[in-house]
């Protein structure tokens, strides 16, 4: 029908303080050079941060899955049904 639907999804993350070695050992366990902010938070990147705060945690690899559902749902679609 044309309409459109915005939804805005906002993450604080705070990394710990980490060592030259313990990034280079991340780096060299995980190769995340191509992940967005170089770290695969789903993964062993969790243990960068010491604290992560925001509603839909799937946001912070790329898409808010939740918040994608919810947008559905206004549009009418049923992702169960």
């Amino acid at each position: 029908d044309g309409s459109t639907q915005t939804a805005l999804d906002v993450h604080h993350l705070t990394m710990r303080p980490l060592t030259d070695a313990q990034i280079r050992q991340y780096v060299a366990r995980e190769q995340p050079l191509d992940a967005a902010g170089s770290y695969y938070i789903e993964g062993l990147g969790i243990s960068l941060f010491s604290d992560v705060r925001g509603h839909d945690f799937t946001a912070i690899q790329g898409l808010p899955l939740t918040v994608v559902v919810s947008l559905l749902l206004g549009a009418g679609v049923d992702v169960l049904g």
